[in-house]
């Protein structure tokens, strides 16, 4: 028992001898490294050779894509890899001491920045520390929330696609003092972003030779590729532009006398204008290229103010005076044959018009003509059918269906004054004058019949030839509508691939 009590305590001596050393070991190897450590040499064993650094990152994170003003901001972790020549030890002389950790004020470090950085500081990575080995690897891993200019094309928004470069380089060395090598970034922590879907980060590595120098400047690009994800502007944009340009086709199904035409119209485009104040407080104030979505309300718009002068002409059209006119020939020809049998509509009691317009003054003629013969010759006072129960009626159907023999008439009425004496005479001219008399009322009546019937007639067909518009202006707008929708918005070139993702996923 008591032997077993001082192996456990050999060993816990052994094991704090050993951790003690350890100490002193790395202590040591900190002054010694550090003894004749300059941090702005080059660390390289013969200063004609170049120091090759290789740099990539990992992307975690895509913050925010400001359109407007035209900035990427991302949560990056660079990675830097270089050997420093005189960060070298025997790990046989220092026990346990495997690496160690220097601040990245205190020894060499590469000036890599962010070339199109738009961050107030510039450099915006935390300095961290750098990890060194024993063969004088070093490892320089600085986070950071990086802000960079990126030019962004909406062109093809809400279907867009965008290429963000991330140029990196050293600020001071060319290319014969520091190589720099892109190493593939790493993407294996990124966090999806709710707006953008990651496609990809390519790198390339590139020289770019400056009239000062003959030595050239190496840089590693890593292009941040996204696409917008769609779902959004989706719903909020395009389905409510999509339907409220459906409902400016309702304009030309609703009723003229209703009063509500033009309302309506105004309504609609009112609305589209408060949608693209929404699109335009997004964009950037660019004239490089015109939105997607802009295009589309802008059609739009279009669509919807035609249809207002169009719903303007059909209630003029309707609304027509009948004072104003007769209606053209070429518009009788146009909208009352052609467009309206392309249309299939079919004019009410068209046969009956056509009638009323061709014959009324010949009907106004001939019966006026008859009625005064009659009475003029003193017929109409012996006619058979002319009573004083029917004298109107007969004035009002123009006295067409009566017929007498002029002549028989004549004797009957000239033996009729010849047995009567002069008695009969002085009665037959007072029934005559009363019966003329009537003769204008009835005459007046028929004319303002006859009158109100073509106002009528002339009414019906401009109301019908504004029907024929209003049907016409329908089926014109709505295939100019379905048109411009398929043709712009499927304009983009991954509308397909953004519509099954985003709203079939």
């Amino acid at each position: 028992m008591d032997a077993r009590i001082f192996s456990l305590q050999v060993l816990t001596l052994c094991c704090l001898v050993h951790g003690s050393l350890q100490g002193v070991y790395q202590r040591r190897l900190y002054t010694e490294l550090m003894r004749n450590y300059n941090p702005l040499e080059r660390p390289v064993h013969n200063d004609s050779h170049s120091l090759t650094v290789h740099f990539s990152f990992s992307l975690l994170q895509i913050m925010d894509v400001d359109e407007k003003n035209q900035v990427l901001t991302t949560n990056i972790w660079l990675q830097l890899y270089w050997t420093d020549f005189y960060l070298q030890w025997n790990t046989s002389e220092y026990p346990g001491v495997t690496n160690v950790r220097f601040p990245d004020n205190q020894i060499w470090r590469p000036d890599v920045l962010l070339y199109n950085s738009a961050d107030e500081r510039f450099d915006a990575s935390f300095h961290t520390n750098i990890l060194v080995n024993s063969t004088g690897y070093c490892q320089y891993l600085p986070p950071g929330i990086f802000k960079s200019t990126c030019h962004i094309d909406v062109r093809w928004f809400p279907f867009d696609v965008q290429r963000c470069d991330l140029k990196f380089g050293s600020w001071t060395y060319g290319g014969w003092s520091l190589d720099l090598q892109m190493v593939e970034a790493d993407v294996t922590g990124y966090i999806a972003n709710g707006e953008w879907d990651l496609v990809e980060v390519p790198g390339r590595r590139s020289e770019r030779f400056y009239d000062c120098c003959q030595e050239p400047y190496p840089d590693v690009t890593f292009t941040v590729v996204m696409r917008r994800r769609t779902l959004y502007y989706g719903l909020n944009l395009l389905i409510p532009c999509v339907l409220i340009s459906t409902l400016a086709l309702l304009v030309f199904l609703l009723p003229a006398d209703s009063g509500e035409k033009i309302s309506l119209g105004i309504t609609v485009l009112l609305s589209l204008t408060v949608f693209m104040l929404l699109v335009a407080e997004i964009m950037p104030a660019t004239s490089d290229s015109v939105p997607l979505i802009a295009q589309y309300f802008a059609t739009t718009m279009v669509i919807v103010g035609l249809s207002v002068i169009a719903t303007v002409l059909v209630l003029q059209y309707h609304h027509h005076d009948p004072d104003g006119g007769h209606m053209p020939q070429w518009t009788r020809v146009i909208l009352l044959n052609w467009c309206a049998w392309f249309l299939r509509m079919r004019r009410p009691r068209k046969a009956r018009v056509r009638l009323a317009c061709h014959n009324a003054a010949k009907r106004r003629r001939g019966s006026l003509s008859s009625l005064e013969l009659s009475v003029s010759q003193g017929a109409l006072l012996h006619h058979p059918q002319v009573t004083n129960g029917n004298l109107l009626y007969l004035g009002c159907q123009g006295a067409e269906g009566l017929h007498y023999d002029y002549e028989e008439e004549v004797l009957r009425a000239g033996g009729g004054a010849r047995g009567g004496g002069g008695g009969g005479a002085v009665g037959g001219s007072a029934l005559e004058a009363e019966l003329n008399q009537i003769l204008e009322e009835v005459r007046y009546i028929a004319a303002r019949v006859r009158g109100q019937d073509e106002e009528e007639q002339l009414c019906s067909e401009w109301k019908f030839a504004a029907a024929v518009i209003d049907r016409l202006c329908l089926v014109a707008f709505s295939l100019f509508t379905i048109l411009c929708t398929i043709g712009i918005l499927m304009s983009a070139p991954n509308f397909v691939e953004a519509i099954s993702k985003d709203f079939f996923s």
